[in-house]
């Protein structure tokens, strides 16, 4: 009988199990060349599927060697214009045309060949594809108990296990033997058998020297040049599934959840637990009688068999997002947003009405906020996600409400400063701990505890204000902050003018885009006066602490004047004297916490007119 196998059953390994059950002993086996070419195109991009393909060549030309068979090849490689047609079946096409050729069998586990070749009038034999479940192999059993959280195998190297729970876990050498490539690859093609062949297993992802294994509830990574350096396999499986009342705030956090669709960034550092906290909440929102849906690259999130777990379709979540809209679940779960689109998926789903619940990755609750920014319109942040839940160690450990209003930040007194702010609040205490609001071009992410000394907006702001400059200015500029609104600019004299520019125009609209008043002064006087008074200029000055203000008495003579101050001799700042000779310096500033602290430890304040 002369047999014309395609590459679905070259892959799989079926052609030799039926020659060893004995029922194509004699057989003369036809391989097509194309199926060749893809075998060694896969392998060569490091997928395990083509080196499978070719371990199976290798057994069947051994089958001939003991004369069991006869193997012939056949055909010749595609051409580059049907390698461009190949997915639209030039490959699948080409093998039937060598069965018809040969009156021989096509042999083939792809339905979609088996029917073209029946209606082409060719002898087929569909070998459906095996569901029998079969045991894992040696090494899983030898590597897993029920303490064991993950195994990790490498070339050259003994093998290892992550052993207990997130929050108490410690690594283990479990066999003094190191493995070998040989060994590593034996245990690679057992997995993926495995996984074809068993109805709770599939391969995720073979490309490019990584292939991904979901099989039962382990998730396998096995990694080869040249993605690698050499060859590994990673498997990872969870010890723990708890429910969300094993959780700290588990009350508070299911009336948050169960009020309404919500957006939620569940975050932490890999391993602490944020997966088993994302199981935990599907299943609780599935009580609640909400439809779940999963969202997974790979998909290793273990559910009931109620939530759908999707991945990309054909590579892409945008695609998969867009029939997620179409199957309208209440709440998705995105495991995990990690790269720009993620983010954009997210949102976008969100702002659909979803209520969305990504996992990403974050040392802080506060950095899962920050990766969100700058991805996504600021204005548009609390829409998307309103709750940041971080894990460590397999607690809560915090959580964050995110909400959105207009006020004046913290940190800065003058009212015509108010802005759209972020508050970013503590869930239990409701005690506000961030603000994110934009300054100029940047977004300011600032610690509310901080704020009282205005010194953080002050570096930021002389930073902003002196890119700003530099459009127009070259050479060295100098920032001096005088108030949350007015600053003074020191430039060369020379550039004077090209800063100010016609008019005043250049200024002008500086301060509009700054929102501060910006006074001009030449960098040679502020380096003058940084040298120090002369005692014959200089002139001691009352000091008066009041409640909201420093108080400086002057004389009425010298009403509308500047003057440059002093502690002792240490240069604060030129500022003008009001109508009543006096000048009031509102507390909260640098010049007046100076002010405040030098007068306390006993130094003189003095102006030089």
């Amino acid at each position: 009988m002369k047999i014309v196998p395609d590459t679905s059953v070259i892959i799989d390994g079926r052609v030799t199990d039926k020659i060893e059950e004995g029922e194509y002993e004699g057989s003369d086996i036809i391989i097509p060349e194309v199926v060749i070419f893809e075998l060694e195109g896969q392998a060569n991009r490091g997928q395990e599927t083509g080196m499978s393909g070719l371990d199976e060549i290798q057994l069947l030309k051994g089958h001939e060697e003991e004369g069991k068979i006869t193997l012939s090849f056949e055909g010749e490689r595609p051409s580059l214009d049907q390698r461009e047609m190949a997915p639209s079946g030039e490959i699948d096409s080409i093998i039937r045309s060598i069965a018809l050729d040969n009156n021989a069998l096509l042999l083939t586990s792809d339905i979609v060949q088996a029917e073209v070749g029946e209606a082409k009038g060719l002898d087929v034999k569909y070998l459906e594809p095996e569901r029998e479940e079969r045991e894992y192999g040696d090494w899983i059993k030898e590597y897993f108990d029920e303490d064991v959280m993950s195994v990790h195998l490498r070339d050259g190297a003994r093998p290892i296990a992550k052993i207990g729970i997130p929050g108490e876990i410690r690594m283990e050498e479990i066999r003094e033997e190191k493995s070998s490539e040989k060994e590593l690859r034996e245990i690679a093609h057992d997995i993926i058998e495995n996984a074809k062949r068993s109805s709770n297993g599939f391969v995720e992802l073979d490309k490019g020297g990584a292939t991904i294994v979901q099989l039962e509830d382990i998730r396998i990574v096995i990694s080869r040049p040249p993605f690698s350096d050499g060859f590994e396999i990673t498997a990872v499986r969870p010890v723990a599934k708890v429910s969300l009342d094993d959780y700290r705030m588990s009350e508070e956090l299911k009336e948050r959840l169960a009020e309404r669709q919500r957006g939620i960034l569940l975050a932490g550092s890999p391993g602490a637990g944020k997966s088993t906290l994302a199981q935990a909440i599907a299943e609780y929102l599935k009580t609640q009688d909400y439809t779940i849906k999963t969202m997974e690259d790979p998909r290793d999130l273990q559910v009931g068999d109620e939530i759908t777990q999707y991945t990309g379709l054909e590579g892409e979540m945008e695609d998969t997002a867009d029939i997620l809209l179409l199957v309208r679940p209440d709440y998705t779960i995105y495991d995990e947003v990690r790269k720009t689109s993620h983010f954009q998926v997210f949102a976008d789903m969100r702002l659909a009405g979803v209520g969305m619940i990504g996992v990403t990755h974050a040392n802080r609750a506060i950095d899962a906020l920050q990766r969100l920014i700058g991805r996504i319109e600021l204005g548009m942040v609390p829409q998307v996600v309103d709750t940041i839940v971080y894990v460590e160690e397999a607690e809560i450990m915090k959580v964050y409400d995110i909400t959105y209003t207009v006020k004046v930040p913290e940190g800065m007194v003058e009212e015509d400063l108010a802005r759209p702010v972020i508050e970013v609040r503590d869930f239990e205490t409701e005690v506000p701990e961030y603000e994110v609001y934009s300054y100029g071009e940047q977004v300011v992410v600032m610690p509310v505890e901080e704020s009282g000394t205005e010194k953080p907006v002050w570096e930021m702001a002389e930073r902003e204000i002196e890119r700003e400059l530099s459009r127009y200015v070259r050479g060295r500029t100098e920032i001096e902050v005088n108030s949350s609104n007015s600053i003074t600019a020191y430039v060369p004299e020379s550039e004077i003018a090209s800063l100010l520019g016609k008019d005043g125009e250049n200024i002008s609209q500086i301060e509009e885009h700054l929102g501060m008043k910006i006074d001009v002064q030449p960098l040679r006087g502020r380096d003058e006066r940084k040298e120090g008074p002369t005692k014959s200029k200089a002139k001691s000055v009352d000091v008066s602490i009041q409640k909201e203000k420093v108080i400086i008495d002057i004389d009425r003579n010298e009403a509308g004047n500047t003057v440059d101050l002093y502690s002792e001799d240490e240069y604060l700042s030129t500022l003008t004297v009001g109508q009543d000779g006096a000048i009031k310096i509102r507390k909260g500033t640098r010049v007046a916490q100076k002010i405040i602290e030098d007068v306390n430890r006993g130094k003189t304040i003095k102006v030089v007119k």
